[in-house]
């Protein structure tokens, strides 16, 4: 399964940018996207943006993930 993951661009360098999600930093290569401007937000696979997403779009994909985490541990807390 391929999972991609919405991050907050912070610093375009050139043909790469630093990227966030929550509290994580890594620095990913932005080839595959034309014209990326800090603020935006990227779906991310594999260390690539490889695709844009409105900020909305980023902020529901990332509550459902939470929601998904929040799931999953509270059934592994249960008996």
């Amino acid at each position: 399964m391929c999972v991609g993951y919405p991050m907050r661009i912070e610093e375009v360098l050139g043909d790469k940018a630093k990227v966030s999600l929550g509290s994580t930093e890594t620095e990913i290569s932005i080839e595959l996207l034309d014209d990326v401007k800090v603020g935006e937000y990227v779906i991310v696979h594999a260390g690539f943006a490889i695709q844009k997403l409105s900020v909305e779009e980023a902020e529901e994909t990332l509550k459902l993930f939470e929601e998904m985490a929040k799931l999953v541990s509270e059934e592994e807390s249960s008996p």
